[in-house]
This record gives C-alpha cells, structure tokens and sequence, in this order.
C-alpha cells in the first residue's frame, strides 16, 4: 500500500475513533466548575500519566505578525508561523522521557502527552496521537515536491510539524513534531502563562 493510501486508511480509522470519544463524551455529564475560557490557563496539575488536563474551548488566537513576532524567539516564529522545521536531533524535547504534557508553544494549549510519545529514530519528538482530536488540525502539504499532512495547532494555527502513516501506535500513525514549536509541562506542575 502506498503512503497516501495507508494515510487515507489510518485517516478512516482515526474518524471511527473520533466518533467513540465523541460519543462517549457527549453521554458523560458536564461539570461546570472545571470548564475554563480560552484565556485561563489549564486547570489543574497532571495527576497520573495518560491523564489530561481540562483542555479549554478551542476559540481562535489571531494575533497580528508583529504580536507573533514579540510573543516568540525568532526560531519559534520561523516553524510556527512560517512552517519552517527544526534541525533533525538538535531539539530539546526529542529524548526527553519524563512524564508530563506537550503544549504549543505559540498559545499554550495543550496538545500531547507523554505516555503517546516514542522514539521514532526520526531525529523529532514523535507521537502516536494528540492529546485529543480538537487540540490540532491537519491539512495537505505538497512543498518540496512531496505530499504530506501537515499538523498545526487548532487553536493558534502554528505549524507544529507532519503526520505520517508508519507509527506503532493503533491507528499506525506518527506525529512527528518539531521541539521548538512545543513547551513541555512536567507531570506535577501547573503550566504559568
């Protein structure tokens, strides 16, 4: 099977997944006192591995290009607002084994744990899923005369880096990350923002 093919497959997967969750989190009832705003940051620390924080409302972050510019290193502008891409093996985040929430680094949401996160040998931080479905987008990459999905925040549009159909995990799918586009809260600790 071609790479577009087993895309399209762990694509189909992934949709019958998302519609469980859905579903399972429609019938579970709502607890209005840990729902947050966009502006408030994630309530609350991360308990055990595999468990996430509150994810807060996925309202849009527009910021004009000199905010960005302000907000960011000038490393992070260039892969999050221009699709620019770290350096293979000279991120912070892809050896890092400690437990604990990958958030983007553009807006703070969160968007990976660390118990979907693996060494892919990629020279990139490498996940078999987001944290949830809603915390990032995917969209269609053909620059460099190659088509791959590209990933980016749902919340800030920051490109985070690509989705490929060679993981482990059980959709078979690899989010491969750039570090710089990413901040990293320890298992324990509330992030500041």
């Amino acid at each position: 099977m071609d790479p577009i093919s087993s895309l399209a497959t762990s694509s189909r997967i992934k949709s019958g997944m998302t519609k469980r969750r859905a579903e399972k989190r429609a019938s579970a009832p709502v607890d209005s006192a840990r729902l947050s705003t966009p502006h408030d940051p994630p309530s609350g620390a991360i308990d055990a591995p595999g468990q996430a924080p509150d994810i807060p409302r996925m309202d849009k972050m527009n910021l004009s290009d000199a905010e960005w510019r302000e907000r960011l290193t000038p490393e992070q502008y260039h892969v999050l607002r221009e699709h620019g891409t770290e350096r293979a093996f000279a991120g912070a985040y892809d050896k890092l084994k400690d437990a604990g929430i990958y958030h983007c680094a553009g807006c703070g949401l969160p968007l990976f744990d660390s118990g979907h996160k693996y060494d892919s040998g990629s020279g990139w931080p490498s996940f078999t899923a987001p944290l949830e479905d809603e915390a990032v987008s995917e969209y269609t990459d053909t620059s460099h005369g190659m088509r791959r999905v590209e990933v980016r925040c749902a919340r800030c549009d920051g490109h985070l880096g690509h989705v490929f159909p060679d993981g482990p995990g059980p959709e078979g799918l690899r989010y491969c990350m750039n570090s710089v586009a990413l901040d990293f809260e320890p298992q324990g600790t509330a992030q500041d923002d």
